[in-house]
């Protein structure tokens, strides 16, 4: 499985940068110092690579607060990984690992 997000309408795909960034592993999109350039509706894609296939699940929405309040979250570190991953000598491994909170 691949995963993709569209930003608003279609053909317009999110663009992984320094703030956006889509995990293949569980298709999460994460975007970081959220602007008002990011204010709309993201829609994600899973493709089947094996068949090609590809379902579209609902738009969700983007707005900012008006309030300036973020919420209170406290600090989480978010892993998905095993405990021990083996490899072969010489192969590139990623391990995603996020920190979220304030």
């Amino acid at each position: 499985l691949t995963y993709a997000w569209i930003f608003n309408e279609y053909p317009t795909f999110v663009h992984q940068d320094n703030r956006r960034f889509v995990s293949q592993e569980t298709g999460n999109l994460y975007i970081a110092k959220v602007e008002a350039s990011d204010v709309g509706n993201y829609t994600c894609v899973v493709t089947n690579t094996v068949t090609n296939s590809r379902v579209v699940g609902p738009p969700t929405p983007l707005i900012l607060r008006n309030d300036g309040v973020m919420g209170e979250y406290e600090p989480k570190i978010e892993v998905q990984f095993p405990e021990t991953v083996p490899s072969a000598k010489g192969t590139t491994v990623k391990l995603e690992c996020f920190a979220l909170g304030k």
